[in-house]
């Protein structure tokens, strides 16, 4: 019987992780193409064939998801599999559809089959979108497993944009590592927090291969996701975070509602500047999909390192990328820091913009007055540099930097700036410390 021919939609991450676990050694299978969205530069390349296996001696081409229709005409594509994240119900039901009418099935995979199992306790940290706060809430996470004497591994959703040999495992636990792997902003925003804070980070393509490595040096493991994106591994404690700035959006976006109803902890996050009924609203909607699970309420204070860059000033916010963009977030750290700061007026960046940054714009059209962080190669970085030195320019006197990295370190700002910071600060009970008690337990090798 010859094999049944797939095609994997994907951004460079989940959809990699599918076919290593489910298809890469099945005979009964064959990937013919991946599509490649959200993520700009990583069409036209191919899947390695030191990555795909024995089964696949060239590899296997990525294509544009624009070419949907035609692949699966082309290449008698008898399923396609939606293999990424962070998408609204309307936008699955249409790639269902594109796929449908074309003739091949359409595979939603379930969250448990992709699940590597690891030998340590893996705590999981997910949301129901992107931008809800998943970052800090790994730190925290890493904190409290640290102060409990425990060596922490922390494992990142995968974002490999460059070579794919070369990212297949990589370590990350200081500034020259990040260097030495030539890491976009996009990963530093994810890694350099961490590293500061004197944690290991492991991320790459070859899940499987990267959990060995972390569990040589490891008493647990973080699986640090991305977007609203499932677990790689099986937890033993699955968290999950909500987003009351955006209510109703656990119950509308794939996979963020399966993380909602699988979690065994809820952070509701940012309820000091959420709107109460919005607060109200999100923890109905988590009473009604998953009764069983532990809710911890949370807020994500704001401190500016130096306000007085940004009081009484024509001021423009740098934000996360991600956040803003396919997480749908129309402002964030920095915006909100510049008006705490008692900024005179924000500047929208759109007059400025540069290069690959005004296609961001056209293609992100709800992006409120705010500056993403694009910097997913070079010619980006140089882009966001360049709309910065326009807008100084044009009187801009301040820059309230929301991404969590140190953007001056590599990006020439012309324009007086200061970091908009934020950490996770659960409140009340029960704490971050009382949910992972059963962690710790199974570290020390105590029964649970």
């Amino acid at each position: 019987m010859d094999p049944h021919r797939l095609l994997i939609l994907g951004a460079a991450g989940r959809d990699f992780h599918l076919f290593n676990t489910l298809y890469r050694d099945n005979e009964a299978a064959q990937v013919v193409a991946f599509t490649a969205q959200q993520i700009p530069h990583i069409d036209d390349r191919r899947y390695p064939p030191e990555l795909a296996g024995d089964l696949y001696p060239e590899g296997i081409p990525i294509h544009s998801e624009d070419e949907l229709e035609d692949l699966v005409l082309a290449h008698e594509i008898e399923s396609v599999v939606l293999g990424y994240s962070d998408l609204s119900y309307d936008e699955v039901g249409h790639l269902m559809a594109r796929a449908t009418a074309m003739g091949a099935d359409f595979i939603v995979p379930d969250a448990w089959s992709s699940m590597i199992e690891s030998r340590l306790p893996v705590v999981a940290v997910t949301a129901s979108r992107t931008g809800v706060g998943k970052s800090q809430t790994s730190r925290a996470v890493a904190r409290a497993l640290r102060d409990e004497g425990l060596r922490v591994g922390i494992i990142r959703h995968p974002m490999p944009y460059g070579d794919l040999v070369r990212q297949r495992v990589q370590r990350f636990a200081s500034e020259d590592d990040l260097v030495a792997h030539e890491v976009t902003i996009e990963e530093r925003e994810e890694y350099e927090p961490h590293i500061a804070a004197g944690s290991v980070v492991y991320a790459g393509v070859d899940y499987g291969a990267i959990l060995e490595a972390a569990e040589k040096e490891s008493d647990v493991i973080i699986w640090d996701g991305g977007n609203n994106d499932t677990p790689f591994y099986v937890p033993d404690v699955w968290m999950t975070l909500v987003d009351p700035h955006r209510p109703g959006h656990e119950r509308r976006f794939y996979p963020g509602e399966t993380n909602v109803r699988l979690a065994d902890v809820i952070i509701v996050n940012k309820i000091g500047t959420a709107v109460a009924e919005d607060v109200q609203s999100v923890l109905a909607n988590v009473e009604e999909m998953n009764a069983d699970a532990v809710v911890l309420r949370a807020a994500s204070p704001i401190t500016t390192d130096d306000p007085s860059v940004l009081a009484g000033k024509k001021v423009i916010a740098v934000e996360d990328g991600p956040t803003c963009t396919h997480g749908g977030m129309a402002y964030g750290a920095g915006l909100l820091g510049a008006e705490a700061a008692g900024a005179r007026e924000i500047i929208d960046p759109r007059p400025f913009l540069v290069g690959e940054l005004k296609e961001t714009f056209e293609r992100y059209p709800d992006l409120g007055p705010i500056l993403p962080a694009m910097g997913y190669g070079e010619a980006q970085i140089r882009d966001l540099e360049a709309t910065l030195r326009a807008a100084a320019e044009h009187g801009v006197e301040g820059v309230a930097i929301g991404t969590p990295i140190d953007l001056g370190g590599l990006v020439d700002l012309p324009i007086p700036h200061t970091r908009c910071r934020y950490e996770l600060a659960v409140q009340g009970t029960p704490t971050l410390k009382d949910v992972l008690a059963p962690v710790v337990r199974m570290a020390r090798g105590e029964v649970v």
